[in-house]
């Protein structure tokens, strides 16, 4: 071969090479595109939820059945968010699922994106007297009216604010006398009730048999660790261990589902079995229990 062809042909060569190696340069270089739900850190919250400008999201104690409570002029300070129909595991955070994602419609007839079926909300504070919400990074919604939370991904304990209906079709009150009234009570992360077995005494499940043959009666309430919202004090959550599973207690009452209620959000027939309040919800002011 010439060696002027030969000192072409490697120029060519190097050409090619340079062009891709360009080609890859400014592929990477070229920042990916922001996810369209994200999760943000503070000093205050180790994790929640924000749109993909970085404004926080936030749930609704009276969101107790995952339709949104937010109607009229309510939604001036709480606009709906909607992340749009469909979300893909490249549309989400690292962490977050698409099957933990819905749509459900508003009072005002527009759609809103729910979150392990938690409609999700930004918060925009009257200023000057017009609305405007909150800047990115900001989380002033937080803890609002005791029934504004935060929306995070790793709750173990969420809070409803829901009316007491037992399995006997009554309504109860808070103190299980009969009537009508709401009731602020933990839930788990999906918003499923939980509850105290009055018998029990502190950090002592008396319910549970060994061999788990009634638990899926009262199921016992496991999970590691308590996140909680903010208005909750985590010292007051802790864990034991019953026959292989950890149980989460507060104040030191063990936790439990009610097995009819199905695992359906704001359900919570068990506040009737066998007669109101033996098997209370669990509420923020419960006393401790008996040592």
């Amino acid at each position: 071969m010439p060696r002027s062809f030969s000192r072409a042909a490697t120029a060519f060569t190097g050409l090619l090479w340079c062009l891709s190696c360009t080609k890859d340069h400014l592929a990477s270089a070229i920042p990916l595109p922001q996810p369209t739900v994200i999760i943000k850190n503070s000093t205050v919250f180790s994790n929640y939820l924000a749109d993909s400008l970085g404004f926080a999201l936030y749930f609704f104690a009276n969101d107790f059945d995952g339709s949104p409570g937010c109607t009229a002029g309510c939604a001036d300070t709480w606009p709906p968010y909607y992340a749009g129909a469909v979300l893909t595991n490249d549309m989400l955070a690292a962490g977050l699922a698409p099957g933990d994602f819905g749509i459900v419609t508003t009072p005002g007839g527009s759609h809103q994106t729910t979150y392990k079926g938690w409609p999700l909300y930004y918060y925009a504070p009257l200023l000057n007297g017009t609305h405007v919400r909150e800047r990115a990074g900001d989380t002033g919604g937080d803890a609002i009216g005791n029934l504004w939370f935060i929306a995070r991904s790793d709750y173990s304990i969420m809070m409803i604010n829901a009316q007491l209906t037992g399995k006997n079709g009554k309504n109860y009150k808070n103190d299980y006398s009969e009537g009508s009234g709401k009731t602020q009570y933990f839930s788990d992360s999906r918003g499923v009730a939980l509850y105290a077995f009055s018998p029990d005494s502190f950090n002592m499940n008396k319910y549970t048999k060994p061999d788990l043959s009634n638990n899926g009666t009262w199921p016992v309430y496991e999970s590691e660790t308590a996140v909680v919202p903010s208005v909750l004090d985590k010292s007051l959550f802790g864990t034991i261990s019953v026959y292989g599973k950890k149980q989460l207690t507060y104040k030191g009452w063990p936790m439990y589902y009610f097995g009819q209620d199905s695992m359906r959000r704001g359900f919570n027939r068990g506040v009737s079995v066998p007669t109101p309040g033996f098997w209370p919800v669990v509420v923020k002011t419960a006393p401790f229990a008996p040592r």
